[in-house]
């Protein structure tokens, strides 16, 4: 089967934006409701549960990732026994993680209340809430999940897309009558967990009519079974090292600053991975047609498609950067008060995040796209080590700021290097990676220049709260740009980028004539 990789990425793109939007809006007027009609120890509460839940989710040990991966090869052959001998094991798989969760979790729960300093709500039961994010959890597993590849594998994200739209509705219009007019916790989380067995059935479903000749039946042979437990063994330490990279500044805070600073975090940290989440939308649209055109094309032709997605990621994530430097804090004042703020350091070090987290998902996406688990699976665990290692000393002497700045570092002296050397030892030919090396350097260079002069700007800017808001976001959404286009104009990748997003849009935005 020949994959549209343009048209299916534009689609994914389209509607998966337009579900972000909608889980970003939604989340955010929950939490202002929250903080207003329920109190702030709540946003505490639900940012450790998910972290904790985080953790137990290990047990899935990346067989989604391994599932869609496994799915390429077959469905470009029309391999229709393949695949659904490999829906029948990956059944199976998913059932039993779902069992280890339930054993897991359930052993944990005498120890939940030490992650909780001091500051929890009286009327609330901590263990009552953890089993029902667990039951979440565990249903998760065994409602069809491994149904949800077949759309994964065949770029068809904008269906699961249009599910979650559906679902997440029904969800958050329980959760603001609950938080508006009955005010209870544990109602707020029995509407979370029917919404995730609707999401599952729904798909389920979904996924039944549009691969009807898709059925869990059959079996692989040995030798593919060996593979894929293989990769799953690989990806396992790549997982352990990521949720030990989302979750560990989570419970570090908790337990050693309290929930009321843990909220005051994930205030700013909600902004963050809110756009984040948009730009993870392209990567999700374009991760099947990447591990298509490692298939089918040539080592040069997937590197020069790196640099021009590379350049693509520099540019979003530079703008993304400039903005959250110069309007976080007029924002948070706005939205929860200045008695719920972090400093500017903390701003600093969450943009520094941020851009260093962007490139490093393009390369992740490589790497996963090209199924290099196995050279790959020991660097997620070390920088995951060294993160949690710099978490526990740090918090100790600076508190909200050693955090912020343990992640930065880890990612940035161990993380990135070794993914780096990784790729350009197996995907990419070796003759590459110097000049990949002077492409990144070049991109974080004129990224640190538009924010020095976009902050530079707007430090003079003080105005009521709205009209600063306003008056930076006009400059932030100019000036990065045009220094962007200065610089870039003239290369080949801003070109290529030119003419695939002229592609995309089926040439109605006219940007090579423009432009080029």
């Amino acid at each position: 089967m020949k994959l549209e990789r343009t048209k299916n990425a534009t689609r994914n793109i389209v509607f998966g934006m337009a579900l972000k939007i909608y889980q970003i809006a939604m989340p955010f007027l929950l939490r202002t409701a929250m903080i207003y009609f329920m109190g702030v120890e709540y946003l505490g509460l639900d940012s450790l549960f998910t972290s904790i839940l985080q953790v137990l989710n290990l047990a899935e040990l990346g067989v989604g990732s391994a599932m869609v991966y496994g799915m390429y090869k077959p469905i470009v052959e029309d391999d229709t026994k393949t695949i659904c001998a490999l829906m029948r094991l990956y059944r199976t798989y998913y059932r039993v993680i779902g069992c280890v969760i339930a054993v897991v979790g359930a052993v944990l729960t005498p120890f939940i209340p030490a992650l909780v300093k001091s500051d929890l709500p009286p009327e609330l039961n901590i263990y009552v809430l953890y089993l029902l994010n667990l039951a979440a959890t565990v249903l998760s597993y065994w409602l069809f999940a491994y149904k949800n590849a077949l759309f994964q594998a065949h770029q068809r994200v904008d269906v699961v897309s249009k599910i979650s739209i559906l679902t997440s509705t029904i969800r958050y219009l329980l959760q603001f009558a609950v938080i508006f007019w009955i005010k209870d916790y544990y109602l707020y989380i029995m509407a979370m967990l029917l919404a995730q067995i609707l999401t599952n059935v729904i798909t389920a479903v979904r996924a039944t009519r549009a691969y009807p000749d898709y059925k869990p039946v059959g079996k692989l042979e040995k030798t593919a079974v060996k593979d894929i437990n293989q990769r799953i063994r690989d990806l396992f330490t790549s997982k352990l090292g990521a949720v030990i990279v989302n979750s560990a500044d989570t419970v570090v805070i908790s337990a050693f600053l309290g929930l009321t600073v843990l909220a005051v975090y994930q205030n700013y940290y909600f902004i963050l991975t809110s756009v984040i989440g948009l730009v993870t939308i392209v990567f999700n649209a374009c991760t099947a047609g990447i591990g298509n055109s490692v298939i089918v094309e040539t080592k040069e032709k997937n590197y020069n498609d790196l640099k021009k997605f590379t350049f693509l990621i520099a540019w979003i994530a530079g703008f993304c950067t400039c903005s959250f430097l110069c309007l976080y804090q007029p924002f948070m004042e706005l939205w929860v008060g200045k008695d719920l703020m972090l400093g500017i350091s903390a701003v600093i070090c969450f943009c520094a995040y941020y851009f260093i987290y962007e490139i490093n998902q393009l390369l992740n996406t490589y790497k996963d796209a090209a199924g290099i688990w196995h050279e790959d699976r020991f660097r997620p665990l070390v920088t995951a080590g060294a993160n949690l290692i710099m978490n526990l000393i740090m918090v100790q002497f600076w508190g909200i700021y050693g955090v912020l700045l343990s992640t930065v570092l880890s990612t940035l002296l161990v993380g990135m290097p070794w993914l780096l050397h990784n790729l350009f030892t197996v995907l990419f030919p070796k003759k590459f990676f110097g000049d990949y090396l002077k492409h990144l350097l070049r991109y974080a260079l004129v990224v640190l220049l538009s924010c020095l002069v976009c902050f530079g700007i707007c430090y003079w800017i003080q105005m009521s709260h709205w009209l600063t808001l306003l008056v930076r976001g006009v400059i932030c959404l100019i000036v990065p740009n045009i220094i962007y286009l200065v610089f870039y104009r003239k290369t080949e990748q801003f070109k290529q980028c030119v003419q695939l997003v002229d592609r995309m849009t089926k040439g109605k935005l006219q940007l090579e004539k423009r432009f080029c």
